[in-house]
């Protein structure tokens, strides 16, 4: 067994792959096959996390937990409302979890990312409010598509929109790390 940390091309294909080999299942076959795909995939990646970490991270397991859920009901009842509506329960849980850190006066953005940044805790703080709202626009716009368009165009939303739109929030949360970055975090000791 690996204690040893994950390589960076095996960590993007854990945080990547399940959604790409999704997108291609359900352009090849149809949205059942992609939501077995994306349930055994997803399941594997942890699996592959916690070879390497010797621990399961807490965003995946609670993605994972979800997409099994959601993805047998999807399954087994032969509706792919289940499936559709994943990605809200999924932002919601997250944005409930860090809104509830907030007010218990802990930053779990914190506890999550506190190996690769250093901040004060008003920037854990600003960027956990950030992260609650942009969790809770995602579920909005996830309803509204999946409520509203073509399932062709919820999967692409699902798997473009989404992850561009996370890519660019972070992009947007440089100018607050490197505001709120400890100074002197360095000299400490």
């Amino acid at each position: 067994m690996s204690q040893g940390r994950m390589p960076q091309a095996i960590k993007t294909a854990t945080e990547l792959g399940p959604i790409l080999l999704f997108f291609g299942a359900y352009y090849l076959y149809d949205l059942y096959v992609a939501t077995g795909v994306i349930m055994v995939t997803t399941l594997i990646s942890l699996a592959v996390s916690y070879y390497y970490e010797r621990r399961l991270p807490a965003m995946p397991l609670v993605t994972a937990v979800v997409v099994t859920i959601f993805g047998g009901l999807t399954l087994y009842l032969n509706d792919d409302t289940f499936i559709k509506m994943k990605p809200t329960i999924i932002y919601v849980l997250f944005a409930a979890a860090l809104g509830a850190g907030l007010l218990l006066g802990k930053s779990f953005i914190k506890t999550l990312f506190g190996n690769f940044w250093d901040l004060e805790d008003a920037g854990w703080k600003q960027l956990t409010v950030r992260m609650t709202l942009f969790f809770l626009l995602l579920a909005l716009v996830n309803e509204v598509v999946w409520r509203n368009f073509s399932t062709d165009l919820w999967v692409n939303v699902k798997v473009f929109g989404f992850t561009g739109i996370t890519f660019i929030f972070f992009l947007a949360q440089v100018p607050l790390i490197t505001r709120y970055t400890k100074k002197d975090s360095t000299s400490e000791g």
